[in-house]
């Protein structure tokens, strides 16, 4: 399959979200990156500004994803404008990729964690790579299963992440690029 029928959608954020799209840059994927009013992206390429009514379409409750996600989440209007961005991500995507760190309930720490939570609600391909055990994870049956090298399937795919990209995780994002479209 030909990297220019694929399509990264992505928030563009520093970290994880700009070395996706680096690397979909270098192998001729299409990149969208959501992002809204006032929302600084470290990408340029590909950028899809929401509008109000847009973001809204992404709303979710915050005591909800708190409960979900066993954790307390800042209530600021950014945060939740970050929340619905995600919503948009995942929903256009067909399978996700994420790179942070699993946590001991199953979720994954941070705001990603957002994404691979309505990812696994959505029943969509989930695939984490941990960044601190340095492997690569695939949601299924109620738990992590270890993984090997995944590759990207489907044409329109999410790549979400910690904003504190390691070595690590820079060359999962990489290596994952190169197994899904090495010519």
């Amino acid at each position: 399959m030909k990297p220019e029928n694929f399509i990264l959608h992505s928030g563009g954020a520093q970290g994880s979200e700009a070395e996706f799209g680096k690397q979909a840059e270098k192998a001729g994927v299409q990149e969208v990156t959501f992002t809204f009013e006032g929302h600084k992206t470290s990408r340029s390429r590909g950028v899809r500004v929401l509008t109000t009514d847009e973001l809204l379409k992404g709303d979710v409750s915050l005591a909800y994803i708190a409960k979900l996600m066993n954790r307390k989440f800042n209530t600021g209007k950014l945060f939740k404008k970050v929340l619905q961005s995600i919503w948009h991500q995942i929903n256009c995507a067909e399978e996700v990729f994420v790179v942070g760190k699993i946590l001991d309930d199953n979720t994954v720490k941070g705001g990603t964690g957002w994404g691979a939570e309505f990812s696994k609600l959505c029943n969509k391909p989930l695939h984490v790579f941990d960044q601190e055990q340095g492997l690569w994870f695939k949601w299924g049956g109620g738990t992590w299963k270890k993984e090997k090298q995944p590759k990207i399937k489907c044409k329109n795919f999410a790549g979400t992440g910690t904003r504190f990209l390691n070595a690590n995780g820079k060359k999962a994002i990489k290596d994952l690029f190169d197994a899904s479209f090495k010519k």
